[in-house]
């Protein structure tokens, strides 16, 4: 983009306006660097786009599929070019006006996580279906149904164990081994020794009776009342594993969050 062949002087770099055809061809004739016509959308998305945010080159602001969309390397870093190995000053000077692209990808990537405050403390769960469900478990669910309840365990899924509380959990009889699957979001209420095992359902895990008796093999020493949980996004969802549920086991739905749907016979018949 700078128009530098193999015998050109960095001081007779230009910036003159390219399109990504004649990028492709340029290099194929000075460099022996063969690109096909159709690398065109990699160019664009892998280079061009990343060179942009670090302001490195510009667009001309025309539609992208329109035939007069050109680009060209930005004034500062043309400046860059023109005075490598006579001054540092224009890197110096354009690190200081412009962030990294490793501060930019960082500082976005921190802003597309999703806050949750656990146990009185401020986490970040990543972006996705299964976190978004967690966040209400822990956020809507628990105030509603698990009222002063400690959360024990849950995972992120990028970081396995966001919060897991060992201790409490040795405490209260649990023997973890490796292989041991723990559910999505464990809660514990102390006022009822009550334990929650809630598993955030959003394409696979539901409570069905294998995965009832893999938690009370991993907490037959465990003395404290146990309820199994499947959450659910929506009812959608809910209706596709239906069938596949355990009997004395509860439901809940995120976007019914006020409710429950008991699947325990006749514990809770009887009228109202």
């Amino acid at each position: 983009m700078a128009n530098l062949k193999k015998t050109t002087k960095w001081t007779d770099a230009t910036n003159e306006w390219m399109r990504i055809h004649d990028i492709i061809q340029f290099a194929n004739k000075n460099y022996d660097v063969i690109y096909a016509e159709n690398s065109r959308e990699t160019f664009r998305k892998q280079a061009l786009h990343h060179f942009r945010t670090a302001a490195i080159v510009e667009d001309n602001a025309k539609a992208t599929n329109s035939p007069n969309y050109r680009w060209r390397l930005t004034a500062e870093f043309l400046e860059i070019l023109r005075k490598i190995n006579i001054s540092d000053r224009p890197l110096e000077d354009f690190k200081k006006n412009h962030e990294s692209l490793i501060d930019i990808y960082a500082s976005k990537k921190e802003m597309e996580k999703m806050p949750v405050k656990i146990n009185g403390e401020d986490f970040t769960f990543s972006i996705g279906k299964h976190n978004q469900l967690q966040k209400a478990i822990i956020e809507e669910f628990a105030t509603r149904f698990a009222p002063n309840s400690e959360c024990l365990y849950v995972g992120d899924t990028i970081q396995k164990d966001l919060v897991k509380r060992e201790e409490r959990l040795k405490e209260l009889g649990f023997k973890i081994t490796l292989h041991d699957k723990m559910p999505d979001v464990v809660l514990y209420c102390s006022d009822k020794n009550w334990l929650y095992f809630i598993e955030a359902v959003t394409s696979v895990g539901p409570m069905n009776p294998k995965r009832i008796q893999e938690i009370t093999t991993m907490t037959k020493d465990v003395i404290a009342g146990k309820i199994f949980v499947t959450a659910f996004l929506d009812f959608k969802t809910y209706i596709k594993f239906s069938a596949e549920l355990a009997w004395e086991t509860e439901v809940w739905l995120a976007e019914l969050p006020d409710h429950m749907i008991h699947l325990n016979g006749d514990k809770f018949l009887g009228p109202r």
